[in-house]
Parts: structure tokens; sequence; C-alpha cells
């Protein structure tokens, strides 16, 4: 997963042509960094068709205010620069691809 911030989100998500799942998340979460080999599997399975960035919310509080997160981990699905879905806190594979598959 490639880590976006605010100098290149637009660019990446915002304008991205594909749907972008945006995992805000930060490095003392242990539920992010439990999350991290699902979504490493699923950006392999959805190469694509999704493309998964990651955003540290100590890195860049703009973003994560911006998009209103207020917990990590915090996933959403942008697509066409406008959130389609949102998933917050600790999520198994199964129900990560129930709610992004209908946007793919």
């Amino acid at each position: 997963m490639q880590t976006v911030d605010t100098t290149n989100f637009e660019q990446q998500v915002l304008q991205a042509s594909q749907p972008v799942l945006v995992e805000f998340g930060a490095v003392w979460c242990a539920p992010c960094k439990r999350m991290e080999p699902v979504l490493e599997e699923l950006s392999a399975q959805w190469d694509g068709c999704v493309h998964l960035m990651k955003v540290d919310v100590d890195l860049d509080p703009d973003l994560a205010m911006r998009f209103q997160v207020m917990s990590v981990p915090t996933m959403i699905l942008l697509k066409g620069g406008q959130e389609q879905q949102r998933l917050v806190g600790l999520q198994s594979r199964e129900r990560i691809i129930e709610k992004i598959s209908p946007y793919i």
C-alpha cells in the first residue's frame, strides 16, 4: 500500500480513475497493524480494480480532520472523489470485501 499525504492526495486519490480505499491509521495503532496484512492481500487481489492507500493521521492530521476521522483504523472508499463507503475499527477480510465489492 502506498502512503499518501496532503501533497499528493488530490492527484493520487481524488482524481484517480479507479476507486481508492484509503486506510487512516497510525504506527502506534495495534488494530491498524493487524489489518495491514489483510489490506496488502486485498491490494494484490484487487490489482487493477481498486487502489489501496494509507494515511498516517499523526503525520497528516489535516486529512484526518477533512474526512472527519475520529478513530483509527478508519477505511474510506472514494470513487470519483466522493466517499462511497466507510468502515471504522478492526474489520475482517470478509467484511471489507462485502462492503467494497459493490463499488468495484
